[in-house]
C-alpha cells in the first residue's frame, strides 16, 4: 500500500488554472441552461434536456464543493473554503457542516461500529435475522430504489439539509445563512420568472437530487465492499476495497466531476476531481483496481444486508430463509 500511496501523491497537485476552469466553466453550464429552460418552459422536448442537463451541472457543483471540504480544489485553503461557501447555496448543502460530516465518513469508513456515519445505512444479515417484522419492513422500505433514490434524494437535500445532522455541534449559524441565502435564491428565481422558473427549478432539484443518491448508494454498496470490526478494520482496504470505481464512460465521468473513481478518492482525498480520471487509469493496472461497468452497477441494487460470514453484501434472505451465494442477480 505505500507504494500506490507514492503514486497517488504525483496527481495531488492542486491547479487553480484548472479548479478556475472547472468551477467557472460548470457555473457558466448551470445558470445558462437553467435560463434556457424555463424560457423553453411549455415545450417539454425542448425544456426537458436542458433541466437533465441543469441537474448534472448542479451535481458536478456538489462534487466541487465536497473538494473544497478536502481543501483539494484550489491551491490555498481561504480559496477553498471562499468556494465552496459560494457553491453552497446552489447545492442546497450548507458548506461547513458538509465538510466535517463528510471527513467524518472519511475516517470511519468500513467501521460496523460506526456506521451512523455512513451515507446509506446497512444492516448485517445477523442485525436482519433478529429484527422485528416492523423493522424489516421499514428497512425494505428503505432500500427500496425507487424510494430511496427519487424520495430519499429530495427528503435529503431539500429538506433534512436545511438542518443537518451535527448542526448543533458545528455551528448553526451557518446553516441559517445557508438557508437564508437559499430562501433569497428561491425568491429570485420567482421574481425573474414567475411560476414557470420555479417548476423548472424543483425538475433540477429533484433529478440531481436522483443522480446524487444513485452515486453515493454505489460509492460504497456493491457485492465486493469491505466492512470490518475493530481491532481487525483495515483502513486501506476500506478505502480502495470498500470503495467503488465506476467506469461508466466519458460523458458520466464529466457529469459527475470524476467522482465515480471513489476508491483512490477515500484513499487520498487530496486529489482533486480534475485529476482523479487520470489518475485512476494510469494506475489501475498496476495495482489491480477493480471496475464497475452498468450491469454491475445496476445490479447492485438488488443488494441489500451485509453478510460477516461471506463478507460480502447480499441480497435479502428468501422466503425459505435461504442466503444466497456467489454473484447476485437482479
Amino acid at each position: 500500500m505505500s507504494s500506490i500511496r507514492e503514486v497517488t501523491r504525483a496527481w495531488s497537485q492542486r491547479s487553480d488554472a484548472l479548479a478556475s476552469v472547472s468551477y467557472f466553466g460548470t457555473f457558466a453550464t448551470y445558470f445558462v441552461t437553467l435560463v434556457l429552460a424555463v424560457q423553453f418552459y411549455g415545450t417539454w422536448w425542448q425544456a426537458a434536456p436542458l433541466v437533465v442537463v441543469n441537474a448534472l451541472s448542479g451535481v458536478r457543483l456538489y462534487v466541487l464543493q465536497h473538494d473544497c471540504g478536502h481543501n483539494s480544489l484550489f491551491s490555498a485553503r481561504w480559496m477553498n473554503d471562499w468556494a465552496g461557501y459560494g457553491l453552497s447555496t446552489f447545492t442546497l448543502t450548507p458548506y461547513r457542516v458538509m465538510q466535517v460530516n463528510h471527513n467524518e465518513h472519511h475516517r470511519f469508513l468500513g467501521d460496523l461500529e460506526e456506521r451512523r456515519s455512513g451515507e446509506i445505512h446497512t444492516m448485517t444479515l445477523h442485525e436482519w435475522q433478529a429484527a422485528s417484522p416492523g423493522k424489516r419492513l421499514v428497512y425494505r422500505l428503505y432500500r427500496n430504489p425507487f424510494l430511496l433514490i427519487p424520495i430519499g434524494g429530495l427528503f435529503v437535500y431539500a429538506i433534512r439539509y436545511r438542518w443537518p445532522k451535527n448542526t448543533m455541534r458545528i455551528g448553526p449559524v451557518g446553516v441559517l445563512v445557508h438557508d437564508a441565502l437559499l430562501l433569497g435564491w428561491i425568491a429570485l428565481l420567482w421574481w425573474l420568472g414567475g411560476l414557470p422558473a420555479l417548476i423548472i427549478y424543483a425538475w433540477t432539484v429533484l433529478v440531481a437530487a436522483c443522480a446524487g443518491v444513485f452515486l453515493v448508494y454505489l460509492q460504497h454498496n456493491f457485492e465486493d465492499t469491505y466492512w470490518d470490526r475493530r481491532p481487525e478494520l483495515r483502513h486501506d482496504l476500506a478505502a480502495l476495497q470498500g470503495s467503488s470505481a465506476l467506469d461508466l464512460g466519458w460523458w458520466f465521468d464529466l457529469a459527475t466531476g470524476n467522482i465515480a473513481y471513489h476508491d483512490i478518492h477515500h484513499f487520498n482525498a487530496n486529489i482533486p476531481s480534475y485529476r482523479l480520471r487520470q489518475c485512476h487509469r494510469a494506475i489501475r493496472e498496476d495495482f489491480d483496481l477493480p471496475t464497475i461497468r452498468w450491469p454491475e452497477a445496476i445490479r447492485s441494487f438488488s443488494l441489500k444486508l451485509w453478510d460477516e460470514e461471506q463478507g460480502k453484501l447480499v441480497p435479502f434472505p428468501k422466503p425459505d430463509g435461504h442466503i444466497q451465494k456467489g454473484p447476485a442477480t437482479a
